[in-house]
């Protein structure tokens, strides 16, 4: 198993964009947090957060079946294969597992819970209450590639109550948050 600062490393190789890395860093937080909430291993699942889109900037096409080859020839075992195939509905892949159903939930959803907190006059996650992200998914006009039917029937399959999701969510990215500073990284800096 690798660890999350080999994770990390193997990001920075594969992916230059800030803003890719900061939705990775967010997937990792949310991935994280439900490690917590699920009594899993939160190395792996955060493992998985980072590397999910490690293909996306230098294979778009093919994401993300190419990052799926990578991870392989690297030794994950096929459930982590699984999870990553299988949070992007076009691959077919099926999501068989808890960490591959929370890896779909968390995906769109963390960005979209980023730029809610962009639009805050704190741009904090701290004063985000899951109230206000489900009346700008509401919001048509706001983050318009969010694709939101995906993100109620991401949660639906994970078996969450949407409140709830989002709510461990926005905890989870504000720990995450916290982390990151220190490191001196932010998810919304």
């Amino acid at each position: 198993m690798m660890s999350r600062s080999e994770a990390w490393e193997t990001l920075q190789q594969h992916v230059q964009s800030p803003n890719l890395i900061k939705h990775c860093l967010a997937v990792e937080a949310a991935m994280v947090g439900y490690a917590d909430k699920f009594e899993e291993p939160k190395e792996r699942w955060s493992v998985l957060g980072l590397l999910h889109d490690l293909d996306y900037e230098e294979h778009p096409d093919e994401h993300p079946l190419q990052a799926v080859e990578w991870l392989r020839k690297m030794g994950f075992d096929q459930e982590f294969l699984d999870a990553v195939a299988g949070h992007a509905d076009r691959t077919g892949v099926e999501r068989n597992s808890r960490m591959a159903k929370t890896l779909y939930a968390v995906d769109e959803m963390a960005g979209f819970i980023v730029a809610c907190v962009l639009v805050r006059p704190d741009r904090s996650f701290e004063s985000l209450k899951p109230k206000s992200v489900k009346k700008k998914i509401k919001d048509k006009a706001f983050a318009k590639a969010v694709d939101r039917e995906q993100m109620q029937r991401a949660a639906e399959e994970l078996g969450v109550d949407m409140n709830e999701h989002i709510q461990t969510m926005i905890d989870a990215m504000r720990r995450g948050e916290d982390r990151l500073r220190e490191q001196g990284l932010s998810l919304i800096d």
